[in-house]
């Protein structure tokens, strides 16, 4: 009988598949993306249906992974296989200009996207009227930070509710239980940061289309 050492974890491939150089560039990036993400070895081996062991291997270049293990990666860490294997990214513009945020409608909301696409966070400026999505409670990994630029804002967190006015802000753990509300019938505009730790869409803080599950 194999020990658990040298038993090959589903959809693994054996050390000699693949460019005999990309294993020093991966091992790395994988640590480092990890890390990034503020991930637990278990946590993200978990998600990623790997033993610890084997993801620690694969970080530090031992073992080389195969392609449906870099997909289910670059998805855990909110990133693309590109990043993952180390290609160099395009340089993104620190500055985000106002005349080149295009308006978006997502469930009722409409937002801006305030900041450059593919990092850890995504800022966005947000729209939320009336009596939209009042009831839908959202549950995700992550962390999200909100500020309050103009009406008022009902946030639910957990079994508290809070009222927040312009100038006020929260800071909560995702995966507290959370509900966004808009107090006035005029609306509530917010600025709004979100970490991507599962998906590199906003579905998950923006709510679910009609005739999703929440």
């Amino acid at each position: 009988m194999s020990s658990p050492e040298t038993e090959p974890e589903p959809g693994a491939v054996a050390d000699a598949t693949g460019p005999a150089d990309a294993l020093p560039v991966v091992a790395p990036q994988l640590r480092a993306l990890r890390r990034r993400a503020s991930l637990t070895l278990e946590a993200a081996a978990r998600a990623a249906g790997l033993s610890p062991a084997h993801l620690s291997r694969l970080e530090t270049g031992q073992r080389q992974p195969s392609l449906p293990m870099l997909l289910a990666l670059a998805r855990i860490y909110g990133t693309t296989v590109s990043e993952l294997l180390g290609e160099t990214v395009a340089d993104r513009d620190a500055v985000v200009r106002a005349g080149d945020m295009e308006p978006t409608a997502a469930g009722g909301w409409i937002y801006w996207q305030a900041g450059s696409p593919g990092r850890g966070m995504q800022a966005l400026r947000v729209h939320v009227p009336y009596g939209s999505q009042g009831d839908i409670v959202r549950v995700h990994p992550g962390e999200e930070w909100l500020h309050v630029l103009e009406g008022r804002l009902r946030l639910r967190l957990g079994d508290s509710t809070h009222q927040l006015a312009p100038g006020d802000s929260a800071h909560f753990d995702s995966l507290t239980p959370h509900r966004i509300a808009a107090q006035d019938p005029g609306g509530v505009e917010l600025l709004f940061v979100h970490t991507l730790l599962q998906s590199p869409t906003a579905t998950l803080c923006l709510g679910p289309t009609p005739g999703e599950t929440p």
